[in-house]
């Protein structure tokens, strides 16, 4: 609560000094402020799952969060020992045991399950979601279209913060300043297209590696039909998305099951059959050792033991479909014993046959279990891989929701998860990708070399936000947040410098992949940033467009027009040029702001805001639609209707309303100001005062009479006429439903922005020719929101910025 007034403070602090005209818009335009308010705290988020769910999701949770994470087994070893066929000294396998098993330890296990869980956005993790955290108390401009009202939504938590701390000043220096918010937008860019990288290089080595079992059965097979078997997989696995996995999905956690209890089973057979002394590695001066003797090369190798925590991302990055708690048990009491029973089992028989480096894990398996473990380990890759895969869908989409990301389309494969999407696009792209890597490298050991820039990117990115987060949202003791950043921090930037030394080896690959998705994503966000706040400059007054009257100039026809704009508050100026190119209009004229907010989720209740813009006789109305990074827009929403039923439930709500204050309908206060834009300025200060006292008046009737069961009652008291408000209500009602079955038609805003000549050549190239491209090639808004075809009605406009 400390929050929203500080924020109308500072609403109100910025509003001093404004024209008069400026003052006219909002008296006739108002935000949406009250309807905020009305609407906000009706939505409450289920907490305090029963044990038996919570046990459940944790069971869940592994053909999800997990599969990433426990395939590594399948090639961590060969990784290590690329260089080599066999392990001269047995020591340096002990070595890289050990710090197999701290760098486990301490980012899956310390960082993330211990951490990481506990910054959640309402339930969801990510770099998207810190990133939401971290916009929603910093009034970062690189989010676009953000009112105070926002405040308001049960899911737009803030913390308050102390005048003089220290989160109230990093606050104030990200807000002041421009370029810090742009370093921290192109961090968060570069996250996600590590992420992205992460869903075309895990299905490459996660079914290449499982494949491979067969060449280690029957070594006179070639490698090329082992090549050739993993590209059918992967082709089919690719060519599966559009179907999506519900029908399957059953299958996933128990298939992640057993092989995590296969892998720890064999694990410990490995160990007291061949060297149970392997438990010496748990001693932290095993790896110091290890780094004393090996020099230079122990320092290569930890490219290798990085890809033991490949996937650890996924346990923060999937916490939207399962509890902390959840993932916290699975993580701690069955994926973790058996990793690190794997990696034990596959060094105790490496001990005594250091010459099988190069396929220690099918080498490691008993005999009669070979062919079972290769049946589960190509079953556990191709899992892994569709988890990658949907948590990539899922991330697109998020950066689609925030502007950073071309439009692109989202098909709903299941009515009954609204998690599970499938993008057309980025399926395509990946699979071309993930081919072109499996084809074009054909070894595990080279794609592990790729596979490790990309993760570790991803890994340091979280650090940096989250000791962001620490201090701005959580308020950490300073001295914490630095011993964070000096652990954590330290220990990536030490394997960062061994995975960039792979780059000549492979590593390259997710670096290109990386560079050309951050240059797409800003160059998106760069040029639509620039296209709305040039609207936002551009945008009618409301008193003009009023001032043409209640036809404004054009004949009414018979329907609902739906006049989409990205402005919350205003007039678009596109508005305009439809006004002077089009001899009619419909006799319901609604501006349709779709919006997407920081926020993980907005409930279905405080969706929908709507305001009447000018006197009830306009018939013009504002609605904003307001969604968070995770909300799906599906055809089966069913839009327009429950766009027609919030308009006639404000109609209601306005009636009362006015019952309470007396206003009439046809001569309100509203419409004597329409055209008070040449009074005196003490009349327009009386007029302002009077209408707020007003709006005070009905709020606080409201929120009394919404908690009264007598509140008909108390309405009566109010107005002698309230039979003719009722008629007048019932009327307008008719009104809207008639227009409704005349036809809705959806008015699309197609604005493009070109450059000045008098531009620099870079502003030019990246508006006019990289952005411009951009905008030809994605997916239009009428296929984002579903509009059908015969009631869209296009209408262009051309800005010169």
């Amino acid at each position: 609560m400390d929050a929203v007034v500080e924020t109308d403070e500072e609403e109100e602090a910025q509003e001093q000094g404004k024209g008069r005209m400026w003052k006219l818009d909002q008296t006739l335009d108002q935000p949406l402020g009250e309807e905020a308010g009305h609407v906000a705290s009706m939505w409450r988020s289920d907490k305090g799952l029963s044990t038996a769910t919570t046990l459940r999701l944790a069971f869940l949770s592994l053909g999800v969060v997990y599969g990433d994470l426990g395939t590594s087994p399948l090639y961590v070893f060969s990784s290590i020992f690329q260089d080599t066929s066999t392990v001269e000294n047995t020591d340096d396998i002990l070595g890289t045991l050990s710090l197999i098993i701290y760098t486990i330890t301490l980012i899956p296990l310390i960082k993330y399950v211990f951490i990481a869980l506990q910054s959640s956005d309402y339930g969801e993790g990510g770099t998207f979601a810190l990133y939401s955290l971290i916009c929603r108390h910093v009034k970062a401009n690189t989010i676009q279209n953000q009112h105070h009202t926002d405040l308001k939504l049960t899911t737009y938590s803030r913390r308050p913060v102390a005048p003089n701390s220290l989160a109230f000043k990093v606050r104030t220096l990200l807000e002041n300043n421009s370029h810090l918010q742009k370093i921290l937008l192109v961090l968060v860019l570069l996250g996600t297209s590590m992420v992205i990288g992460d869903g075309i290089l895990s299905p490459a080595i996660s079914v290449l590696s499982s494949v491979k079992g067969i060449q280690a059965a029957h070594h006179s097979l070639p490698e090329e039909a082992v090549l050739v078997l993993s590209l059918l997989i992967l082709v089919i696995l690719f060519c599966m998305q559009r179907f999506g996995t519900g029908r399957v999905a059953f299958i996933f956690a128990p298939v992640i099951f057993l092989w995590f209890l296969s892998i720890g089973l064999i694990g410990l057979y490995n160990i007291f059959r061949h060297d149970p002394s392997i438990f010496r590695a748990l001693s932290p001066l095993t790896f110091i050792r290890y780094f004393h003797r090996s020099e230079v090369n122990g320092w290569v190798a930890l490219g290798g033991i990085m890809l033991s925590i490949t996937g650890a991302e996924a346990l923060f990055a999937d916490l939207g479909h399962f509890s902390a708690l959840s993932i916290q048990l699975a993580f701690t009491f069955l994926v973790f014993p058996c990793l690190l029973a794997a990696y034990m089992g596959q060094a105790a028989f490496l001990m005594h046959h250091p010459d099988r480096v190069a396929d220690a894990f099918y080498s490691s398996v008993p005999g009669p279990l070979y062919w079972p473990m290769f049946v589960i380990a190509t079953a556990a890759a191709i899992i892994a891989s569709q988890a990658t895969i949907s948590a990539t869908f899922s991330i697109v989409k998020q950066a689609v929701a925030l502007g950073c990301f071309p439009r692109v389309k989202i098909v709903h494969t299941s009515q009954r998860f609204m998690g599970q999407i499938y993008v057309p696009e980025v399926n395509w792209i990946l699979m071309a990708l993930c081919l072109l890597i499996t084809a074009g490298f054909r070894k595990t050991t080279q794609i592990g070399n790729a596979y490790g820039v990309a993760v570790i990117g991803v890994m340091l990115v979280t650090t940096l936000l989250m000791a962001l987060l620490m201090v701005v949202i959580w308020q950490t003791n300073i001295f914490l947040v630095l011993l964070f950043l000096a652990v954590f921090g330290t220990v990536e930037l030490v394997y960062i410098s061994a995975v960039l030394f792979k780059v000549p080896n492979g590593g390259w690959v997710p670096l290109a992949i990386g560079a050309v998705l951050l240059l797409v994503m800003y160059t998106w966000h760069y040029g639509s940033t620039q296209r709305y706040e040039t609207e936002k400059r551009n945008k009618v007054s409301v008193g003009w467009i009023l001032g043409l009257g209640p036809s404004l100039g054009l004949v009414r026809l018979p329907g609902i027009g739906l006049f989409y704009t990205e402005l919350a508050h205003g007039v678009p100026s596109i508005f305009s040029h439809f006004l002077t190119h089009f001899p009619a209009i419909h006799s319901i004229l609604v501006f349709v702001c779709v919006k997407y907010l920081p926020v993980s989720t907005v409930p279905k209740e405080e969706r929908f805001l709507v305001r009447r813009i000018g006197p009830k006789n306009y018939r013009m109305f504002r609605c904003a639609v307001r969604y968070g990074y995770k909300d799906l827009h599906k055809r089966d929403d069913h839009f327009d209707d429950l766009l027609i039923q919030t308009l006639a439930a404000f109609v209601k709500y306005e009636s009362l309303l006015e019952s309470v204050d007396g206003q009439d309908d046809g001569n309100s206060e509203l419409s004597q100001v329409v055209y008070a834009a040449s009074s005196s300025q003490s009349q327009q200060e009386q007029q302002e005062h009077d209408h707020q006292e007003t709006r005070n008046t009905v709020a606080g009737f409201m929120s009394n009479s919404l908690t009264s069961v007598n509140s008909s009652t108390q309405l009566t008291s109010y107005s002698s006429d309230g039979d003719d408000r009722d008629d007048r209500r019932q009327d307008e009602l008719k009104f809207l439903h008639s227009a409704k079955e005349q036809g809705i038609v959806h008015i699309l805003g197609n604005t493009l922005i070109r450059c000045n000549e008098g531009s620099g050549l870079l502003r030019r190239a990246t508006i006019n020719y990289c952005y411009g491209f951009l905008r030809r090639i994605c997916r239009d808004n009428s296929v984002i929101y579903h509009i059908p075809h015969e009631s869209l009605l296009h209408v262009g406009m051309v800005y010169n910025v």
